[in-house]
């Protein structure tokens, strides 16, 4: 039964996934298919809707296909390795995370943990499913030190995630008529600034607390959960971040290098495609549509990423077949990193011993 209800549940949302990207897919073609039909002197309102159809369909798949061609190889290359980079500085930044609790992680094992859990996004929920399978092998190669190796994913993701949605708010300020002139912009902002209050509230609580001073007994009842001795674990854990000033400067600037990374990226891709894109308005536009596709929605943000790329764009005036285009071969990049974490996976499937790393000088042996 239980299984059965987990069969359930994803399978709804990759049938969410599947209708987001169908939608998105038909408009484009539809799209595609009324220039066409104006191009070629046919009147596209005197067609029949499946007349209409046939054709998009028809035409859309071809006009599609001849925009992704367009990309320069230039650019494709250098985006390609610019979300190496982004993967490369979320390693440097979880093994600094890491080192907080004394798990001294080697750059090598930390890199491979990674990749693997790089390829488990590509199908999981959400663009952030992999932590999951980073938080898995933490708990399970470390004895002693398990929750707070499970800690750092959580921790590590909190940080990533409040710079992202903190950078996306305050890029709304140069791009702000944007926001206020098109609504298609104004709800992913305030949904992006609603995330940003929800976020902060939790990494305060996490990191500085102040719940068992208001309230003495708290912990008494938090001992009382289920689990509760691993609960307490996990927020001491929490609270030793807010007493390291310098690591928390690091992870937060870390964090902005990623963010500027993936705004490279795609202004890359976008160049490539020949499209004139205003970089300050993807200073924004990127980490809004990060952040929202990072929801456990559809797997690996499937549907949702297209859609907003589509919409949002739309706004600086870059036509749909672009945009689409635009977002599939960002996601067909991050495919290509996910099936070289899939080789990685098949090697180090037996065993990544994180015990031995809590041993600071075995770490400086490796």
């Amino acid at each position: 039964m239980k299984r059965f209800k987990a069969w359930c549940g994803a399978g709804w949302r990759v049938a969410v996934c599947l209708l987001l990207l169908l939608w998105i897919f038909h408009s484009i073609f539809m799209n595609q298919g009324r220039v066409w039909a104006q191009r070629e002197g046919l009147r596209w309102e005197q067609m029949s809707r499946s007349q209409q159809w046939h054709l998009a369909w028809n035409k859309g798949p071809q006009d599609l296909w001849h925009t992704l061609s367009l990309v320069h190889p230039g650019a494709l290359v250098i985006s390609v390795l610019l979300v190496g980079l982004t993967v490369w500085l979320g390693v440097v930044r979880w093994r600094i995370v890491l080192q907080a609790q004394g798990l001294h992680l080697s750059m090598s094992c930390a890199t491979r943990i990674s990749l693997v859990a790089q390829f488990f996004n590509s199908f999981l929920l959400g663009s952030t499913g992999g932590d999951l399978i980073k938080a898995y092998y933490a708990a399970r190669e470390t004895h002693h030190l398990k929750t707070e190796a499970v800690t750092t994913v959580f921790v590590d993701r909190l940080i990533g995630l409040w710079v992202m949605l903190f950078f996306a708010g305050v890029m709304m300020l140069p791009n702000l008529q944007l926001v206020r002139r098109h609504s298609q912009f104004a709800v992913p902002a305030l949904f992006i600034l609603a995330m940003l209050a929800a976020v902060s509230v939790v990494l305060f609580l996490a990191f500085w607390g102040g719940l068992s001073k208001r309230f003495p007994r708290a912990r008494h009842y938090l001992r009382r959960l289920p689990k509760g001795v691993l609960l307490e674990r996990s927020v001491d854990s929490c609270r030793q971040y807010g007493r390291e000033n310098a690591l928390l400067i690091k992870t937060v600037v870390l964090s902005l290098a990623v963010n500027m990374t993936w705004v490279l990226q795609t202004a890359v891709l976008g160049w490539g495609l020949d499209l004139a894109i205003p970089f300050v308005a993807l200073l924004v536009i990127v980490p809004t549509i990060l952040c929202i596709s990072a929801l456990p929605i559809t797997p690996n943000g499937l549907g949702v990423r297209e859609n907003l790329f589509v919409i949002l764009l739309a706004v600086i005036a870059v036509p749909g077949d672009a945009a689409l285009s635009l977002s599939l071969l960002s996601s067909a990049q991050g495919i290509l990193w996910s099936l070289i974490g899939g080789v990685v996976y098949m090697g180090v499937r037996q065993k990544e011993n994180l015990a031995d790393v809590t041993n600071p000088e075995v770490a400086a042996n490796n």
